[in-house]
């Protein structure tokens, strides 16, 4: 059995003529010579490269469906019909206190400076990708009003078309960086903060330097990868112009927009974009050390690190390094990957899938803490879009997960929420929509919410960023709910022992008990009584 199906996916714009497929290959087991298309290798044969990627570009998020042996679903939830932990001090437990509507999803992260946040969920790295850009009103505001943290992506300041750089090749002007960070705060209370994301590029152009001298900003994040591939971020553009700027500010550029040929190319219509990529970082403990020293001393009160779905070595490399290093906070990012634009194939078929590098990380966590070495907050990344799945991995990284970083999950509801407000604009509310009512305040169950919250501004919140918001509620009570089914009351009594393993190899992987073997010491004792 094929844990995917290769050589045809939506997502590339490919399809099997045949309804029968050799599993190794995905090749028709027919395939008939004159055959007009279209599966991934056809369409390779004449647009080569531009097949390893999802598309159409700028217009669509895509996420890798290869099925993994073990995944979340392969855990449950435990429920108990006794006890309540995590009430306020003094508050007896009881059918009148214990409420699910009273739970506290509140969580927070940092060594020494916490920051909170309304739910433990934030949005993975809004970069440098068009649709990050175009949406990023939405998405920023959204998660202000929400109070959670937004991260900015690695590539804004390199990418932007209207940079400036000094005598010194270092970043001296950045408007799509300051829309960027200004548009957040905009809304933004205490709860949640954005953070900007560095990579080879930025160290090189000074992106940490600009954002804090003008923007003052408290966080920075160091990136070793992703779930999504195991090279540096890519983005594609249409312009041969645009191709030879972004290769004069240092980054590789496929084709090259230099060639004679490739300009021929380009010209008779054949090539119609251009790659831009990142370059691989090469980590080291004592280089690393030693960069986030420097980003302490330029003024950041908090360093924080994303690492991608690498080997054992690195993950490991990444928790005591950033143990030694008082990181912040640690987001671990699983495979499969979900992105706005990587390799195809990459993304199904590299790294360590998130179920099994969080429990890698568990591990090393322990092995660290019986040594007395302080472990840091850790976030867990890659592929999660719901409450009960984000309870499953908070508890399974129990005590040291303290939230998950979600990508397409908390993007889907922005740009929902902006075609809402674009179709009522044109006067073309889908039936899916119209259903629910003909105007903002019918169609939005939390709009009068907001507007109560934010008095005389509601018009200035994007109905993508309401779209944010109204998602984030849902996802609080739904997390409610399931906490307060597993008598936790607080997330900081969430813990490993609230899950069960539905399968033996689930077991195994986890550590988590298996469901026949769950609880059974003390079930036993209590038929025994």
């Amino acid at each position: 059995m094929n844990l995917k199906r290769p050589n045809a996916n939506e997502a590339t714009g490919t399809t099997n003529r045949s309804r029968d497929v050799v599993p190794m290959s995905g090749i028709c087991t027919r395939c008939v010579d004159g055959c007009k298309g279209s599966c991934e290798i056809w369409l390779s044969s004449f647009r080569g490269r531009e097949v390893l990627y999802p598309g159409p570009f700028g217009e669509i998020t895509a996420g890798a469906d290869k099925n993994y042996p073990i995944d979340y679903s392969h855990l449950n939830i435990q429920g108990y019909a006794q006890g309540a932990k995590g009430l306020p001090e003094g508050v007896e437990a009881n059918p009148d206190t214990a409420v699910f509507s009273e739970v506290d999803t509140r969580t927070e992260y940092g060594w020494d400076i916490k920051v909170p946040m309304r739910v433990p969920i934030f949005t993975g790295a809004l970069g440098s990708t068009e649709i990050a850009r175009a949406n990023w009103e939405h998405f920023s505001i959204g998660a202000a009003i929400a109070g959670i943290t937004l991260v900015c992506g690695e590539n804004v300041c390199g990418v932007d078309p209207k940079l400036v750089l000094d005598h010194n090749g270092k970043v001296s002007k950045s408007p799509e960086m300051d829309r960027r960070i200004e548009t957040y705060r905009r809304f933004h209370d205490r709860y949640g903060e954005l953070l900007v994301q560095l990579n080879v590029e930025d160290t090189r152009l000074g992106t940490a330097e600009y954002v804090s001298s003008k923007h003052n900003l408290e966080t920075i994040e160091l990136k070793w990868g992703q779930g999504a591939k195991c090279i540096g971020g890519e983005i594609k553009v249409g312009s041969i112009d645009r191709a030879n700027q972004l290769k004069d500010r240092g980054y590789i550029v496929l084709p090259d927009p230099r060639s004679s040929e490739v300009q021929a190319a380009f010209k008779d219509g054949a090539i119609k974009e251009f790659e831009r990529h990142s370059r691989l970082g090469f980590v080291t403990r004592e280089g690393f050390l030693e960069e986030v020293d420097r980003l302490r001393d330029i003024g950041f009160k908090r360093v924080t690190l994303k690492t991608g779905a690498y080997s054992a070595v690195e993950l490991a490399m990444a928790i005591r390094y950033s143990s030694e290093a008082k990181i912040d906070l640690l987001t671990i990012d699983g495979a499969p990957g979900g992105t706005g634009m990587s390799p195809w194939p990459m993304m199904n078929e590299w790294g360590i899938p998130t179920f099994y590098i969080e429990s890698l990380a568990y591990q090393f966590a322990e092995r660290l803490k019986a040594r007395g070495i302080r472990v840091p907050d850790i976030a867990i990344a890659g592929g999660f879009a719901d409450e009960a799945n984000v309870f499953k991995a908070l508890a399974m990284g129990s005590p040291y997960v303290k939230a998950v970083c979600m990508g397409r999950g908390l993007m889907i509801p922005g740009m929902v929420g902006k075609n809402i407000e674009k179709w009522l604009a044109n006067g073309e509310l889908p039936k899916t929509v119209s259903k629910y009512g003909s105007g903002v305040e019918e169609i939005f169950v939390c709009y009068e919410e907001l507007k109560e919250k934010f008095p005389g501004r509601i018009n200035e919140i994007p109905l993508g960023a309401l779209g944010i918001y109204t998602y984030a509620q849902r996802f609080r009570t739904g997390l409610q709910q399931v906490m307060a089914g597993s008598r936790n009351f607080s997330l900081g009594t969430v813990a490993r022992s609230d899950l069960m393993a539905l399968t033996e190899e689930a077991e195994a992987v986890s550590g988590i008990p298996y469901v026949m073997r769950a609880y059974r010491d003390a079930a036993e004792a209590v038929l025994d009584s």
